[in-house]
């Protein structure tokens, strides 16, 4: 082969990559869709209905139901992680960028409660996703609450893991009583983090 040739590939694979890349990413977001209103098990042919493709391409992408659950997972996870510095540069304070991560974070928890009993199965697929899951998102919020904290927004010297686990605390009792607003009790979590002015 030719330089030429070789030259010629290369933009092809590339964009090959990033439509594969783009396929699995809109395969990913149907899959949270269907998991939030239907559960984990739900049938492979909905979450192929709502992507909009074959169940047969499902199973190329994610041979087992596992293997979808953990990059769901992955991908939200992800997701989350790069909002944070986005939300910093975009929003007009970073007390502002803290909400608008904590509320993203609000979402990733409520949906993420059917993944629970999962989590917690025997199956060894699913051991590293809590680790990931601390790896990737208390930095983010410790650099949230540090910027709040620089500001003079927040007290600062707030511990991203405690804060992250009392959320979760909070949202766990989500969609069981009608009278609970998950949401409305973790602003007043964040809203007691404002410094007195």
């Amino acid at each position: 082969m030719n330089d030429s040739s070789r030259r010629g590939t290369g933009p092809v694979v590339r964009a090959k990559r990033a439509d594969a890349r783009r396929n699995e990413e809109a395969l990913l977001d149907a899959a949270a869709t269907v998991f939030v209103t239907s559960g984990v098990e739900a049938p492979i042919r909905d979450i192929a209905a709502e992507a909009g493709v074959g169940t047969a391409t499902i199973y190329r992408h994610f041979p087992t139901r596992a293997d979808l659950i953990v990059a769901v997972y992955r991908h939200q996870v992800e997701a989350l992680a790069q909002a944070g510095p986005a939300l910093l540069a975009d929003s007009a304070t970073a007390y502002a960028a803290l909400e608008r991560w904590i509320d993203r974070f609000v979402d990733f928890v409520v949906t993420k409660q059917g993944l629970a009993a999962v989590l917690q199965s025997d199956d060894p697929c699913f051991d590293p996703l809590h680790d990931y899951f601390v790896e990737r998102l208390v930095p983010v919020c410790t650099q949230l609450l540090a910027a709040a904290g620089e500001s003079g927004e927040i007290r600062s010297g707030q511990d991203a893991q405690e804060l992250m686990r009392g959320i979760g605390g909070l949202c766990a009792s989500a969609g069981t009583h009608h009278r609970y607003d998950a949401r409305h009790m973790v602003e007043l979590l964040v809203t007691g983090l404002r410094t007195i002015r």
